[in-house]
């Protein structure tokens, strides 16, 4: 473990059990498919067989007429939205979109499209209902491509988008024209012409990747009921029960106190449970039926119809001189958005070139409707995108230039004053530190030798945010502190935040007891994601433990009848004068004959983050005849600012990675010509298993974050970025062919090698 100022800790930086250890082990939590109420029945979606079409109409007679059916709701029951653009927490919606995917009204804009919904006695006959739901559709021509949908000819997804332009006039300034283009993006530094006039090399290509999925594992699940006094609750899987309760209002058109949501344990996310696809058409049917409904998906229904990362098609630009200086950087980058504006196309902007000094630069943008599903957050979203790119351009750079790649990023890396392209200027940052933990690793040090084997470096970024957090804690008369918290625990959050808790109040992680509650019992708290839950509610814990110390000294004050500036809270313990002196746990029994219940609270708002490096390093072996890639070796450093449970952190290190060499070699959303994914089970979308990776070695780098108050930074993201990247360049340096296209699977990766022989 590298590290810079680290300070002592008596509870951060050890390893306590998760404190909902025992429920997952045992099979106690409670997930979404576990809802049961009484009364309950389930739903069945209707969804398109096409990936373009115009609904001509749609009839439910029959579905209706089936014996244990009791209602079908259709976008008819949706209300209307209008043009409404509604901030969600996690970035503003267009509201006429939105409720379009939830239940399609004129067009289906992808294969999976929902249309209609069924709720009956049993899911069995809420399936066969469904079945009987007759639509006609007028089969249009759909656009797959993102460069296809850019061509001024392409079918039109959606007649109200027009192009908006972020930092410059879009490309064509014709505004009465529907368009696929919803977001033109332009970031520009210095003089991007001088600074490739300056350069002594320039390297230039274009890249590709495909659309991924999260591959969480449990499905998405909604149970519903609309109560008779017009109270809503829902019980879901979410990564934002806040988040999902504004969602799930605005599309409903009640207000958001008329909403709670429960957030059931989730069995992961990544970013894919932000957006809510079942909540609204559960809460219809349960109005029309006047009980909960319960809906859930199957594993084809998440890959068709749920929000998967986008593809993308870049083309980047990187200029240096003879001794390893960038001077210029350009980058063009189109993603799929899917059938609704909305990729994070932005975000990639705002990395591509985030790791690096870059004094000139230019950085365009373009988000761009296709007939797919409307795409997600999927881990930094965006920015393994562009790592890919660069960080490939960059070990081309070195191998032309005969320089090592880690120096070439230590001489040109973002450091503390550097100005991004996109404009911020960075705070105190740990690039540096995790490309010296890799250069000087066993790992890197170590020899590699044999046929057809490569070694490959990348890096990667991603800023992570701060947003709105919000907790509560309570003393109880035996010492111990109960945690209240509006987070949901994808990661081991629950754990995270009460050590912090803990640390402040200097009792142990052991002692707290942390639960995530529903949306009416805890102060607004935005989604799990950015990074943001360790770092953000761990601050709204700190201030709740210190409302804790202040309320207890005034405590102890008045036991020792002496005024309150006279005592001191240090580490656990009360200390007044005379030598007088309380534990936590001592004062903690003397509670109710002090004046009642001690309740701390916090919240932060206003905090955000710095930004999180990673530095990768991974070896590879290339069968040449089936152009199969077996990882040999693989270590991470990340600078994760203060590790507050190092085993967790590890476990996001290596969770990213391994997601992150699916991205690189099998996995992709494959499309036929009409739009019809062809491998939507687990059994054809091949994730990585137990045999393609092995033991991933971690290095936590510890550069604090001072504007949280023991230096967090997130860890859950940066860790997805560097390894397509990584891992190119190791297959470079193994058979000699430069990967430019993303999975680089055995079919894909032959086709170069046979291709690099002919030539």
């Amino acid at each position: 473990m590298a590290t810079a100022d680290k300070r002592p800790y008596k509870v951060i930086g050890t390893r306590p059990v998760r404190h909902d250890g025992a429920d997952k082990v045992t099979g106690r939590a409670k997930y979404g498919g576990d809802m049961r109420l009484t009364g309950m029945l389930y739903g069945a979606m209707v969804r398109s067989p096409h990936a373009h079409a115009r609904i001509v109409s749609i009839d439910t007679s029959q579905a209706e007429a089936l014996p244990g059916v009791r209602a079908v709701v259709t976008s008819a029951d949706m209300p209307a939205q209008g043009d409404r653009v509604v901030e969600l927490g996690e970035g503003a919606a267009n509201m006429r979109h939105l409720t379009a995917n939830i239940l399609a009204r004129d067009k289906v804009l992808y294969r999976g499209h929902a249309v209609a919904a069924v709720a009956a006695d049993n899911v069995h006959i809420a399936e066969q209902a469904a079945r009987l739901v007759r639509v006609e559709y007028e089969v249009l021509q759909p656009v797959m491509n993102v460069l296809d949908a850019m061509r001024d000819d392409a079918p039109i997804l959606n007649d109200d988008v027009r192009t908006e332009s972020l930092g410059a006039a879009p490309q064509s300034p014709d505004q009465s024209r529907p368009t696929n283009i919803a977001k033109h993006f332009l970031f520009e530094k210095g003089d991007v012409a001088k600074g490739f006039a300056e350069a002594d090399l320039v390297i230039e290509h274009e890249f590709d990747t495909a659309m991924v999925h999260q591959g969480y594992i449990e499905p998405h699940n909604a149970t519903a009921l609309w109560n008779t006094d017009g109270r809503i609750t829902i019980w879901m899987s979410t990564q934002g029960s806040f988040t999902a309760r504004q969602q799930t209002a605005e599309l409903l058109r009640v207000p958001v106190s008329s909403v709670k949501v429960v957030p059931m344990e989730i069995g992961g996310g990544f970013g894919g449970k932000i957006s809510v696809y079942l909540p609204p058409v559960a809460a219809l049917l349960s109005r029309k039926t006047g009980r909960p409904v319960k809906l859930q998906m199957s594993r084809a229904d998440v890959f068709e119809a749920t929000g998967p990362t986008p593809g993308s098609h870049m083309r980047l630009k990187l200029g240096v001189t003879r001794d390893g200086r960038i001077t210029a950087g350009e980058a063009w980058i189109a993603f799929d958005a899917g059938a609704y504006p909305g990729s994070p196309v932005g975000m990639a902007c705002m990395c591509v070139f985030a790791c690096y000094d870059v004094p000139h630069g230019r950085v365009e943008g373009f988000d761009v409707c296709v007939n797919k599903p409307r795409t997600n957050a999927y881990r930094a979203p965006g920015s393994t995108h562009v790592a890919f790119a660069i960080e490939t351009i960059v070990d081309e750079i070195c191998e032309k230039l005969g320089l090592d790649p880690l120096e070439f990023r230590l001489k040109n890396a973002s450091r503390e004053g550097t100005r991004r392209v996109d404009g911020p200027v960075f705070p105190r940052i740990g690039m540096v530190e995790t490309v010296q933990a890799i250069r000087d690793s066993q790992h890197y040090q170590s020899p590699l030798a044999g046929p057809c084997r490569g070694r490959g470096v990348a890096s990667g970024f991603w800023f992570n945010v701060g947003m709105k957090s919000s907790v509560t804690a309570t003393v109880n008369l035996d010492g111990t502190v109960s945690l209240i918290e509006g987070s949901t625990d994808i990661g081991g959050t629950r754990t995270s935040i009460a050590m912090q808790l803990a640390e402040t109040l200097g009792i142990a992680a052991e002692d707290v007891n942390p639960t995530v509650v529903d949306t009416d019992s805890i102060g607004y708290t935005d989604v799990t994601g950015g990074s943001r839950v360790t770092f953000a509610t761990g601050i709204a814990a700190v201030e709740a433990a210190r409302d804790i110390q202040r309320q207890m000294v005034q405590r102890a004050a008045l036991l020792w009848d002496v005024d309150p500036a006279a005592v001191k809270y240090d580490d656990g313990r009360l200390l007044g004068p005379a030598g007088k002196q309380f534990t936590f746990k001592e004062l903690a029994a003397e509670i109710h004959q002090t004046g009642g219940p001690i309740i701390g609270s916090g919240t932060s708002s206003s905090a955000t983050q710095g930004g999180a490096f990673g530095t990768h390093c991974v070896d590879v072996e290339v069968d040449p005849e089936t152009g199969k890639v077996q990882i040999l070796r693989y270590t991470i450093a990340q600078d994760a600012g203060t590790a507050i449970h190092p085993s967790y952190v590890e476990g996001q290190m290596q969770g990213g990675v391994v997601q992150g060499i699916g991205w690189a070699l099998n996995e992709e959303y494959w499309y036929d010509d009409r739009g019809t994914m062809r491998n939507a089970t687990y059994l054809d979308y091949r994730l990585p298993t137990c045999y393609d990776v092995p033991m991933i070695e971690t290095m936590i780098v510890e550069v604090p974050d001072p504007q949280h108050p023991y230096g967090v930074r997130g860890v859950g993201e940066v860790p997805i970025c560097p390894p397509p990247a990584a891992i190119a360049n190791a297959i470079y340096h193994a058979v000699g062919v430069r990967m430019r296209r993303l999975p680089m699977s055995p079919p894909n990766l032959l086709s170069e090698i046979l291709q690099r022989f002919q030539d």
